[in-house]
């Protein structure tokens, strides 16, 4: 009897009534929420999320409880899974029907893989580099490199009191504060500077605080840690590691905007924020800095030149194109390839979109760069595929009704 219940609610049509009903609050909710959180902070927190535990609407943070994106859809997934088996019936009058909820299934079931397995990436170089990494869009690392030898720890470990040990390093990271965003200022001299936030390295020149989290679409976090390292001999002195040092946009971008103060200044910070910062234990001197995440590839991608067109007399792009060359050691497949804005390479499971240029003739004292948008996402059928289904069981059922009333119509 209990058994039979629980079939009944999990194939009941009220439950799937209910869950759409909830899944068109949550978007609505959602929606309103991105003027307050962001776009990126709405999906982690609401549709990446078994539960909503209050909700920014108007700018006021409502204390209500709402099913997040995953429990909607997890149930949603039983639901439909339990009817379509628990009434399966294979007779002429249902395979319409029942070829249309097996979309439905895989829909579901490749949304959520994409949701676990799909990954946005991103690849900068300029004209004649060479990369054969991506870097995460919003995932970071502390590294430590001694020679080729290069130890990651993700910046979710690096929570304010939290004590970092890898066995590849012979000490400790005693983690002070972390920020997940952050802004940087420099230590100008004859400044009221207030004491620098650790005693060695870029704190000496460079003053990091905190920052409220980006809510535009073409903004990013530029996270900050402040640590302690503590060997087996003690501590190793505090220092600041930093997305601000770490990648070659956000240095160029300091540089940019201290060119107020005239190229060669400019040019001095952004030197002074790239000095690398490195600590010796026992003879073995270990280079660090915070970076994002890389994504490391069995083959390489050689830019070889970055075109970037405009409309006759004004400054709107009117084509991005990169040249690339595709190395790989392992199938000895060397090639040149051409990305553009709509035309994007696919290889090694990887997805290469032109995502940004700069033409070095534009902008004197620039090389040229070109920014590739890197998607690699092992489901990306199972949408096409289920749409695909559910539209070929629509048309089944259409035509499996239409020839009953046909032939109704004939026989009166």
């Amino acid at each position: 009897m209990l058994i039979k219940k629980i079939v009944g609610f999990f194939t009941s049509l009220r439950l799937t009534s209910v869950l759409l009903g909830f899944a068109i609050i949550l978007v609505f909710v959602g929606t309103l929420a991105q003027a307050d959180e962001g776009l990126y902070a709405v999906q982690a927190n609401y549709f990446k999320h078994w539960l909503v535990i209050g909700f920014h609407m108007f700018g006021k943070k409502i204390p209500f409880i709402l099913p997040g994106g995953y429990l909607i859809g997890t149930l949603l997934l039983v639901n439909l899974v339990a009817t379509h088996v628990y009434r399966f019936e294979l007779a002429p009058k249902k395979i319409g029907i029942q070829f249309a909820h097996a979309g439905i299934i895989l829909l579901l079931i490749g949304q959520l893989a994409t949701d676990l397995l799909a990954r946005e990436l991103q690849m900068r170089f300029v004209e004649g580099e060479t990369r054969s990494y991506s870097d995460s869009t919003g995932e970071y690392e502390l590294i430590f490199a001694a020679g080729n030898e290069i130890t990651a720890i993700p910046a979710s470990r690096l929570q304010p009191g939290a004590v970092v040990s890898v066995n590849s390093l012979p000490f400790a990271v005693h983690v002070k504060s972390f920020w997940r965003n952050s802004d940087v200022n420099f230590r100008a001299p004859m400044m009221a500077n207030a004491a620098p936030l650790a005693t060695n390295g870029l704190a000496l020149s460079f003053d990091f605080k905190p920052a409220e989290d980006v809510k535009a679409m073409d903004q990013r976090n530029i996270p900050t840690v402040v640590m302690e390292l503590v060997g087996k001999g003690g501590s190793l002195g505090t220092w600041v590691a930093s997305v601000w040092a770490g990648e070659p946009a956000q240095v160029e971008g300091v540089r940019n905007y201290y060119m107020q103060m005239g190229a060669d200044m400019a040019q001095k910070i952004a030197g002074q924020l790239v000095v690398p910062q490195t600590v010796t234990v026992a003879g073995k001197t270990f280079t660090f800095t915070m970076r994002p995440a890389r994504v490391y590839h069995p083959f390489s991608l050689t830019l070889l030149k970055a075109t970037h067109t405009v409309y006759p007399g004004t400054d709107i792009p009117k084509d991005f194109r990169s040249r690339v060359r595709i190395d790989n050691p392992q199938s000895g497949e060397q090639r040149e390839v051409e990305i553009s804005m709509n035309h994007p390479l696919r290889y090694g499971g990887y997805t290469y979109y032109q995502y940004q240029m700069t033409q070095g003739e534009m902008h004197p004292g620039e090389q040229s760069f070109s920014a590739l948008q890197v998607v690699h996402n092992p489901s990306w059928l199972t949408p096409y595929i289920g749409c695909g289904m559910v539209g070929v069981g629509l048309v089944i059922q259409f035509f499996y009704h239409l020839s009953g009333f046909v032939t109704k119509r004939k026989t009166k």
